[in-house]
């Protein structure tokens, strides 16, 4: 199977399914669990944080982050593209009660520092308190740059606000910077990272912290069902994603540049190929392309994809190139028995 839908299908190696196999484990609720243990300190040391949480989603990662900053009441300002504002269910409000203020994401993926300045609520009685700046990175295939997360670090002091990363794919982003982890890391008060995209583990998320914030996390995980008890099991998969799946993460960018290149060569699919800086390509096809029937008989030969008329296609660890070349042959195959 050649699914490009997402790096979130990615599966676990044989390396990984063993280690769980013979994980070390206890209940995690009581802190018995040594992996999960052992995982949580090793990783806030390498991202520099005080403090570690191994959470079952992103979304419940950063929906904790959110909890642990705000209080009922409170709003937190992000992107209208922030995956924790339109993708996660609304659960800032819903569980949280916890106003989102979005502002509109610059080309780049970025906020406008005057655009959130002017977002930030007066001391009164009638708005909601702003506590909080949360955003993206890698965000739609975006990476935002260093000297800018210098810039919002800048911001949220001078108003006395926390600032929260949504580190699903934070990964990516240091890979096309080049850079270490702790680089983009150092900005953030939270950072949340998902293990089971590109890292490929099978299950869970990281929430990053002070050690107060993540104790207040940590209560708040309890609340929402998050108590996972032998969580050992998972947290062996998921050191190994993050000590020897992160450089892989080249491999999956150069793949999506040949891939949107590929692309290119296709009457009606158009990539602007500079834009392709890590692991996703958005295309546009062309509205003479039934792209959904084009979905169906790619499926039949093994091949998913999402289809629409403006596409995104993921790669990951479970795509190589040789997987990109058949996925284009057949793909012309199909266009000219389509037609």
């Amino acid at each position: 199977m050649i699914d490009f839908r997402s790096d979130t299908v990615t599966r676990p190696s044989l390396k990984m399914r063993e280690a769980m196999s013979q994980a070390e484990v206890g209940d995690d609720v009581y802190g018995d669990d040594p992996t999960v243990n052992e995982l949580e300190l090793w990783s806030a040391k390498r991202h520099g944080f005080e403090a570690a949480l191994f959470c079952s989603s992103g979304t419940q990662a950063n929906l904790l982050a959110l909890m642990a900053h705000c209080q009922r009441g409170d709003e937190y300002l992000c992107g209208q593209q922030a995956h924790n504002y339109k993708f996660e269910g609304g659960g800032a409000a819903v569980l949280g009660s916890i106003q989102p203020q979005p502002i509109e994401n610059e080309k780049d993926g970025s906020l406008c520092l005057t655009k959130l300045a002017q977002a930030i609520k007066p001391d009164d009685s009638h708005f909601a308190r702003t506590k909080l700046v949360s955003i993206e990175n890698t965000i739609n295939g975006k990476v935002l740059p260093l000297h800018y997360l210098a810039e919002l670090r800048e911001f949220v002091n001078k108003h006395q606000l926390s600032l929260h990363l949504d580190g699903a794919r934070v990964y990516n982003a240091a890979t096309a910077l080049n850079v270490d982890i702790t680089e983009i890391a150092q900005y953030f008060d939270t950072m949340s990272v998902c293990l089971s995209k590109g890292l490929g583990a099978p299950i869970g998320s990281l929430l990053l912290g002070s050690t107060q914030v993540i104790k207040q996390a940590r209560r708040w995980r309890k609340v929402l069902g998050g108590g996972m008890r032998q969580a050992g099991i998972l947290c062996a998969a998921a050191k190994i994603a993050l000590t020897e799946n992160v450089e892989k993460l080249s491999i999956d960018h150069e793949n999506a540049y040949y891939l949107a290149q590929q692309l290119n060569s296709i009457t009606g699919f158009s990539v602007n190929v500079e834009q392709v800086t890590t692991n996703m390509v958005f295309v546009k096809v062309d509205s003479s392309i039934d792209i959904n029937a084009v979905a169906r008989a790619l499926k039949t030969q093994d091949i998913i994809i999402s289809p629409s008329q403006n596409m995104r296609l993921v790669t990951h660890l479970d795509i190589s190139k040789t997987d990109i070349d058949i996925f284009i042959s057949t793909l012309k195959y199909q266009l000219i028995n389509i037609k």
